[in-house]
């Protein structure tokens, strides 16, 4: 689990993204995208087309910025539609869809 200290916004990326993407690329589609400074502290996370896999960017304001991914096995995680936006969560909530309780068959 990500040691999510207090205060820490997590922001969804609505619809989908390449996963193909790596941090510094995720980092520009936040500034770009978002309006946001990702170097700010906060999370953003990332989900792929076929919806099995989610990408996490978080820079924890000392050591610099981490790149955290899970896949999972069976099912997929449920995710806003595009027209949504952008949209902020709790970190209880990151960690419900991170244990996969926020995903179907």
């Amino acid at each position: 689990m990500i040691p999510i200290p207090s205060g820490v916004r997590v922001w969804i990326a609505t619809g989908h993204t390449d996963m193909r993407r790596g941090m510094n690329s995720l980092a520009l589609l936040v500034q770009e995208a978002f309006k946001r400074d990702p170097h700010g502290g906060d999370l953003y996370v990332f989900r792929g087309k076929s919806g099995k896999l989610i990408k996490i960017l978080w820079h924890d304001g000392l050591l610099g910025m981490s790149l955290y991914a899970k896949r999972l096995e069976r099912g997929r995680f449920l995710w806003p539609s595009p027209a949504d936006g952008v949209l902020t969560i709790t970190p209880a909530q990151l960690g419900y869809l991170l244990e996969g309780i926020g995903r179907y068959p």
